[in-house]
């Protein structure tokens, strides 16, 4: 004789002869199921449709070193990791001509210009997405320093690019720009992490008081580091400072992105406008990707900025 259990007798009262039976287990089964397509999904979307897609985020600010009424606009490019997957030539073209198309006064590019990373399966040469950032156009010029990527894995080619095409590199150099009455400095510092001497360990060729030296008149100053965590060593004597590096996080699931954010200070200078006593800090997600070819919550970005608007 076969002994049914009361869960079970109570499963097969209620349901209608001739149709499955919906129990615990069942249903525990299907919401594994649409979990495990949902992961599915969600790892295809960050893997083929959001490294491919490009957006502009826009900021407008009057930060206190910069002179009321004075409008600038500046495009930030930044991280590009030029190679594939996801960041072939006519991934570049479309961010040249994005970039273009905002007509800015100046354009500013922040370093880690090539991708190299196991799944980094094609490369674009150095002479190619040179030439096409040489595409670039702004009244008061494209300027350029270099990422820790630039450092590490091609140098020598990735200076030589930049000089082939005349993109000015600042290595811990500051230039004023502008006309008369409307001037102001860009300074650009060296990568923070440039040499690897050991396991977690970096030795930096950036020199913050040396470039802030330079400045020798009282208009205001725009600095660029490739890595954020300069800015709690930068000088209230410094309107605007832009960084790259963290791509803000690129694969941003929550609760557990902060501990992959490429910063001693985690999530603090991650992604974003950050203002810190008074000084104002604008950290770019970038464009490209780095360790693995996917994005998540990040889409990839040109940053547009405008300076007393």
């Amino acid at each position: 004789m076969k002994v049914i259990s009361a869960e079970k007798k109570e499963d097969a009262a209620a349901a209608p002869a001739g149709k499955p039976r919906v129990t615990r287990r069942r249903l525990l089964a299907g919401a594994a199921g649409l979990m495990g397509l949902s992961a599915a999904a969600t790892a295809s979307y960050a893997a083929t449709i959001e490294p491919q897609s490009l957006v502009v985020t826009r900021y407008a600010l009057k930060p206190p070193r910069w002179p009321a009424g004075r409008k600038l606009s500046i495009t930030v490019i930044a991280d590009l990791h030029a190679g594939g997957p996801d960041m072939l030539l006519p991934h570049v073209q479309r961010v040249v001509d994005t970039a273009n198309a905002l007509k800015s006064d100046v354009i500013v590019m922040l370093g880690d210009y090539i991708a190299r990373y196991q799944f980094a399966i094609e490369r674009v040469p150095d002479p190619v997405w040179a030439a096409e950032l040489a595409r670039l156009k702004a009244p008061l010029g494209i300027w350029a320093i270099l990422g820790n990527h630039d450092w590490w894995y091609d140098f020598a080619g990735v200076r030589s690019a930049l000089a082939d095409v005349r993109i000015p590199l600042l290595e811990n150099q500051a230039v004023l720009l502008g006309p008369e009455g409307e001037r102001f400095w860009v300074a650009g510092i060296g990568d923070q992490i440039a040499h690897r001497i050991g396991h977690g360990r970096f030795r930096g060729v950036d020199d913050l008081p040396g470039t802030l030296a330079q400045v020798t008149t009282d208009d205001p100053v725009i600095l660029l580091a490739h890595e954020p965590d300069i800015f709690p060593r930068v000088p209230p004597r410094v309107a605007l400072t832009f960084a790259g590096h963290t791509h803000g996080g690129q694969i941003r699931v929550p609760l557990i992105w902060p501990a992959f954010v490429p910063s001693k200070y985690g999530k603090r200078y991650a992604y974003g406008h950050v203002v810190e006593h008074d000084r104002h800090l604008i950290v770019s997600g970038g464009l490209g990707t780095s360790i693995i070819p996917a994005r998540l919550g990040v889409p990839p970005e040109i940053v547009h900025v405008v300076l007393g608007a």
